[in-house]
């Protein structure tokens, strides 16, 4: 099944753990798109954050911050008229972990920065919001077994589920299909893939929620 032509800029988001990159991949392989996506790896002050986050966490955010306004420059570089592309993650998230993570003078200075660097983001044609019970998140993370991420606590993943659902409580720049991906398995399952494809061709309003029962 092929996806509607409307969708040419489909991002895929959520908390850690939880599959975006994942279908990212699958997404963009399906629709012979451009694939854009995130580069914790490339981040040498991530793992330091997850040891002691009020020391590391401002070096980490803006690390992250200018990194985004490279991948900013290079979406606008991208040909979305011809060639489809897909992307791990929203800009507008990066916001999202500095209110999380930033004490008040960090957070402040935050947003100077981020404000002085004037991104201009073109928004998507559609976000898939994957969400998933905190304690199944815990459970993929650590069965992936990054280095990094290891020292993420329960409590954290917690916290930022939460920031994530108040965030696209109050998202209103694109249509958005919140996806329960606790009983989807759509990396390995093709039937579990095509039931999200067809699910994504039927949305027709702005905000919508696809639950696969038991």
């Amino acid at each position: 099944m092929s996806l509607p032509a409307k969708y040419r800029y489909i991002v895929v988001e959520g908390p850690i753990g939880v599959g975006k990159t994942s279908l990212a991949h699958r997404l963009a392989q399906r629709m012979e798109a451009s694939l854009l996506l995130e580069k914790p790896d490339t981040n040498p002050f991530l793992s330091k954050f997850y040891e002691n986050p009020a020391r590391h966490a401002l070096a980490t955010q803006l690390f992250f911050l200018f990194q985004r306004g490279d991948e900013v420059r290079e979406l606008a570089q991208m040909d979305m008229f011809h060639t489809a592309t897909v992307a791990d993650y929203l800009f507008e998230k990066d916001m999202l972990f500095a209110r999380l993570n930033l004490n008040e003078q960090e957070f402040s200075l935050y947003q100077q920065i981020y404000r002085s660097l004037q991104l201009q983001v073109p928004p998507p044609d559609l976000v898939i919001y994957l969400q998933a019970d905190p304690q199944v998140l815990v459970e993929r993370v650590y069965s992936r077994a990054k280095p990094y991420e290891q020292n993420i606590s329960a409590d954290y993943l917690q916290r930022l589920s939460q920031s994530y659902s108040d965030f696209f409580y109050h998202y209103t720049a694109a249509p958005v299909l919140t996806v329960n991906s606790e009983r989807l398995n759509f990396v390995d399952s093709d039937e579990d893939f095509s039931l999200l494809l067809q699910r994504i061709g039927q949305m027709r309003g702005p905000r919508e929620f696809f639950n696969r029962g038991n």
